[in-house]
């Protein structure tokens, strides 16, 4: 079978693979729902989601070792994920094929020329990871103060490593590297005072922001199934919504659309996944390169070119995408996948200059302190960003999650949604609860989402962890907010409206939403002055009701000024009279021209924060619309003792 055949049928057995997974990512027994299918295998195959994780937690999580077989592969092969296996890959290069095609060779040569802007994608790696590793390096910072053996420790293998040095006579200045090792430690120890305290390190991990397989993940899930799910070809068991999706869409519709301007776009610019291969690819084994010498230079080995790497030239290792089509474009059979370095030449590193690179690393230490000025996750937190349960506290969760919108694409009721500046610009797309959308709050007997994320920024629970019985009944059930009662919207509370919605679908037992009956006087226009009474029945001199109005079992009849207070039913209204209830009738019926009054019984719902867990049912039922009467924050949160609302 022809390379280039075996390569292309890779391509397409991945892209299927990857929508199946993302159709699977759906709660259920059926065999096309979530039963066992390894739906976070391609993200677990990207290496950077590891070394992501790896820097900003100093941990890796089991599943991502799976990116280690990805590495050792590439130093083998060269970039053989971005050529043979990424999906989004096969997608930006399906849709360059479709807008060159019937371009002229020299066009197509032109649109195939290494350009030195292909750089940025590295800016944007070294950029991301600096991002991540800052809590690393401040650790190491701070090393003097925490771990002073440590430092001391390592001061005096500086010195012996000089001293060793000068004993072998090695080209050493002895004078100069003993001052350098002790200017070095002095000025480490004088940092480490400086930074000591409460100064917070400054990491984050936003490789998920433009690494390809989150980005293709979130892009799949948010925004194409839930349009499938309209159709009949759904899956979810209701149609989906997202809040705020129109970003992710268009970002993935220009990053598609971007391929019409230069073939695979993305990959050659923006591509922080890329970047990573291709500075592993310089140690690649095996290459794409020029057999012989003999090269008449007629560029045709250019022409389908998917990496811009010049072959034809000194080929540039960094950018060759494995895609072999100059081995099939080369008519004198030049061209060709071995382990001797192309005849041609070869640049072997990335088009980066120590300046460039000095630039991304500063302004990507920079990035997170600058960003948590304001406060956030620290003392200025947000209390309208309620996390999934199972969630870790706000730092470590920005850490290691990769917005891929797994979370959100399980989540049975669809409460799960992309966070837009919510959790500010670093929690851009992460996971958030909106009770507004979806078929209900989170329900309290599903852990769905922390079994799916595959960065255990929602770690895994049980189901008798979150819901606080067996060996976690002292601690008691995983909170996720509080629910807060608005007594400017509650119908009982600001309109003299019975409703007990909320108490009644408050699913923990005892309810954490109890109510306090009151009577309250209706208003009426006119006053209510008897015509003539018996024990249950009472004529008014004017018709200022509303038939049938109070017959609800709501409201209650009632004479001022008498001393017993007693309030009979209501059973029947008509615009002049009132029928009560025939089981307390008055023992004196009012007198003519005495006034009645109607009192409306009203249940007034209170939260007992010691027993809300924050699933925000009562907030997705409350039927006042909008903005709801009853809403849940993250106060009282289980992540976080600082958001303690109680003290016990």
């Amino acid at each position: 079978m022809n390379i280039l055949t075996t390569r292309r049928i890779s391509q397409v057995f991945f892209l299927i693979l990857f929508l199946w997974f993302c159709l699977a990512t759906t709660l259920g027994q059926r065999w096309f729902q979530l039963r066992g299918w390894p739906v976070n295998w391609i993200i677990q195959l990207d290496p950077l989601v590891g070394l992501g994780t790896l820097l900003t937690t100093r941990t890796l999580f089991a599943g991502l070792l799976w990116g280690l077989a990805t590495v050792v592969l590439t130093i083998l092969l060269g970039r053989f994920f971005c050529g043979w296996l990424c999906p989004f890959g096969t997608i930006h290069q399906f849709v360059g094929y479709l807008a060159r095609r019937k371009r002229k060779i020299k066009v197509k040569m032109a649109l195939n020329r290494y350009q030195p802007a292909q750089s940025i994608k590295y800016w944007i790696l070294v950029f991301l990871l600096v991002m991540a590793v800052a809590a690393l390096a401040a650790d190491l910072t701070r090393l003097p103060r925490t771990t002073p053996a440590g430092f001391v420790i390592l001061l005096i293998l500086g010195l012996i490593a000089v001293i060793v040095m000068a004993v072998r006579q090695a080209r050493l200045n002895t004078a100069r590297a003993t001052l350098a090792v002790g200017i070095i430690g002095s000025a480490w120890l004088l940092t480490s005072f400086l930074f000591y305290g409460d100064w917070r390190p400054a990491a984050s991990l936003q490789i998920g922001l433009l690494d390809p397989i989150p980005l293709l993940y979130r892009s799949i899930n948010l925004t194409l199934l839930p349009l499938l799910d309209h159709t009949a070809l759904a899956t979810a068991g209701s149609p989906r919504l997202y809040a705020g999706t129109w970003l992710i869409a268009s970002l993935f519709v220009a990053a598609v659309l971007l391929n019409l301007i230069r073939p695979r776009f993305y990959c050659r610019f923006v591509c922080p996944l890329g970047a990573l291969f291709g500075v592993l690819g310089r140690f690649a084994i095996w290459r794409i390169g020029k057999s012989r010498d003999e090269c008449i230079d007629c560029h045709l080995c250019e022409k389908n070119c998917e990496g811009a790497c010049q072959p034809t030239g000194q080929i540039r290792l960094a950018e060759c995408v494995l895609c072999l089509n100059c081995i099939a474009d080369c008519h004198h059979g030049l061209m060709g996948y071995h382990t001797a370095p192309s005849a041609g030449g070869e640049m072997v590193s990335p088009d980066l200059t120590r300046r460039e690179l000095l630039t991304a690393a500063v302004s990507g230490a920079a990035a997170i302190p600058l960003l948590r000025i304001g406060g956030q996750p620290g003392p200025n937190w947000n209390p309208h960003l309620v996390r999934p349960p199972g969630s870790l506290p706000e730092d470590q969760f920005l850490s290691r999650c990769i917005k891929c919108g797994q979370c959100m694409r399980i989540c049975p009721t669809n409460v799960i949604h992309p966070a837009g500046l919510t959790a500010g610009l670093e929690g851009l797309w992460t996971p958030v609860l909106n009770f507004r959308i979806g078929t209900s709050g989170c329900q309290h007997n599903c852990i769905a989402c922390g079994n799916l994320c595959p960065t255990a920024a929602i770690r895994p629970i049980s189901l008798t962890e979150r819901r606080g019985l067996g060996p976690y009944a002292k601690q008691g059930p995983i909170k996720i907010g509080t629910a807060f009662i608005d007594r400017g919207r509650c119908l009982p509370w600001a309109m003299d409206r019975p409703c007990i919605v909320c108490q009644e679908n408050c699913p923990v037992s005892p309810k954490a939403i109890f109510t306090r009956e009151v009577f309250n006087d209706v208003r009426i226009l006119q006053p209510l002055v008897v015509k003539s009474a018996d024990n249950t029945r009472i004529e008014f001199q004017t018709d200022v009701l509303i038939a049938q109005q109070f017959a609800t079992g709501d409201y209650y009849c009632a004479v001022p000024g008498r001393s017993d207070l007693q309030r009979h039913q209501i059973i029947a209204n008509t615009s002049h009279s009132l029928t009560i209830d025939a089981k307390h009738p008055f023992d004196q019926p009012p007198a003519a021209q005495k006034r009645v009054s109607i009192l409306i019984r009203l249940q007034q719902p209170y939260v007992d924060p010691a027993l809300c867990i924050g699933c925000g049912v009562c907030e997705h039922e409350c039927p006042v619309q909008g903005k709801r009467a009853i809403r849940v924050t993250a106060e009282n949160e289980s992540r976080s003792r600082k958001h303690a609302l109680i003290l016990s």
